[in-house]
């Protein structure tokens, strides 16, 4: 039990004298769980959820009904749990009230990396800037399914015209993780390099 382990070894104590980049995400886990069972500590039932989830990847995606389905895991820690997971993508999508400046396409990149990259649907994407790359506007054009997203020109330039865009930025996930452009994506890029 978590009261055997000497104190200055227990997670909190540890966050609080080192911080907390120092501690392990079961030791992170166990903080957010507060408690154990009568039959396991607080650090062994954090270890058997990241083991159920296989690592932090999979429980930033955990439902409260996975969660719950865990011994030692009643809703009051499962919504605990999902609260901090949702209060990290929030943090991690925060952009800062100054508008972003697009200066290269790795700028581009980065403004909408974090968001997309766990959707398990593609999603087409555009981003809107002003006569400065500033964006101005960002906006979800299509959902598609998991592997093809069809948009139609219109759709892009309507709410381009709409934002008073100087120019635009399209931009659309590999739920798959393999970049490679499809044959959709190289039609795609010659339309629009034809349209502009």
């Amino acid at each position: 039990m978590i009261k055997d382990v000497p104190k200055e070894d227990r997670p909190r104590e540890r966050l609080l004298k080192f911080g907390p980049s120092h501690l392990s995400n079961q030791e992170l886990l166990a903080i957010l769980l507060v408690s154990g069972t009568r039959q396991e500590s607080v650090m062994d039932v954090s270890n058997r959820v990241l083991m159920h989830f296989e690592g932090i990847k999979l429980l930033s995606e955990a439902t409260i009904e996975e969660l719950t389905a865990i011994k030692g895991i009643g809703p009051a820690k499962g919504v605990m749990v999902l609260a901090a997971i949702e209060v990290g993508k929030r943090l991690n999508q925060y952009k800062p009230t100054d508008r972003y400046i697009i200066r290269s396409p790795e700028d581009g990149a980065n403004y909408v990396m974090e968001e997309m990259r766990s959707l398990e649907q593609e999603h087409f994407v555009v981003l809107f800037l002003n006569t400065k790359n500033q964006v101005i506007h960002r906006q979800t054009i299509f959902i598609g399914s998991l592997n093809s997203s069809i948009v139609h020109p219109r759709e892009v330039f309507r709410e381009a015209v709409r934002r008073s865009a100087a120019s635009i930025i399209c931009a659309h996930n590999h739920p798959s993780g393999d970049p490679t452009p499809s044959q959709e994506d190289i039609h795609v890029s010659a339309t629009c390099s034809t349209i502009t």
